[in-house]
């Protein structure tokens, strides 16, 4: 079905993994409409409760594809839409996005890692901005989600001198959630995906909305969200079932909804 990456759904985990190694997945037009077809089905799919996005070969994703640019009027402005639509996709998916980040994720790599949930990276990865050096700017909406991760005065230096920096040091500043060393990459993302996957759907998809618009809402308006959540989850199957698995001492095992 795809010409540039991968989809894959294993057990409650989809992975989609971009699949352009020769150019180290640079971002192509079709990359993007490609991105944006396997996350509906991924969202559709039923049986999958987290979304993994990956990178084939030797990196994550090394930026936009500049040579989609050539001999095209209007690629420049085809591709600032297509990596918007995409950032308003990953921001408005119901199920949790971990993006795993291994080698380089620079410019709208980078972009893209920052839309999703969760971001692990390996030891070695180098993560970057470098569009303002190339004077160019960032389009993903990096300049709102990158301040709240790492904070405005670390922001205005990532994105002002587009300076790269290792998973060490992504880890350090909270721009990722965990690094693991190269070699224990993959089964690290394989533990933490499950662990997520693990979690009520229901309960996840309300925490996820919640917490990527309450900055925007007064305290009082996030009260009575809050409110409303915790009357679905209350309402539903999972909040049982977690009675259940507490009073016979083992997991719970949550079927709740977790689509939009």
């Amino acid at each position: 079905m795809y010409e540039t990456l991968i989809y894959e759904a294993r057990d409650d985990i989809s992975i989609i993994r971009l699949n352009r190694p020769h150019c180290l997945n640079a971002l192509s037009l079709k990359s993007y409409a490609e991105l944006g077809l396997a996350l509906e089905a991924a969202i559709a799919d039923e049986g999958v409760r987290v979304i993994v996005i990956a990178g084939a070969g030797r990196a994550f994703c090394a930026g936009a594809d500049l040579n989609d640019l050539a001999g095209h009027s209007d690629a420049g402005a085809d591709l600032i839409a297509a990596e918007q639509e995409l950032a308003r996709n990953l921001a408005n998916a119901p199920k949790p996005i971990v993006a795993a980040v291994h080698g380089y994720a620079l410019g709208a790599g980078a972009e893209l890692a920052l839309g999703c949930d969760f971001i692990l990276v390996s030891k070695t990865a180098r993560f970057g901005l470098p569009e303002v050096g190339l004077g160019n700017f960032l389009g993903g909406g990096a300049t709102q989600i990158l301040p709240r991760l790492v904070g405005l005065a670390k922001a205005r230096e990532l994105v002002f001198l587009g300076e790269m920096i290792d998973g060490l040091e992504a880890l350090r500043i909270g721009l990722a959630n965990r690094c693991f060393p190269d070699e224990d990459f993959d089964a690290g993302v394989r533990d933490f995906a499950g662990l997520l996957a693990s979690q009520s759907p229901l309960s996840m998809r309300l925490a996820r909305s919640q917490l990527n618009k309450a900055a925007c809402l007064s305290f009082d308006e996030v009260l009575s969200v809050e409110a409303d959540a915790m009357a679905q989850c209350l309402a539903g199957p999972d909040w049982k079932e977690a009675l259940l698995a507490k009073a016979e001492k083992r997991p719970p095992r949550f079927k709740g909804a977790g689509g939009a």
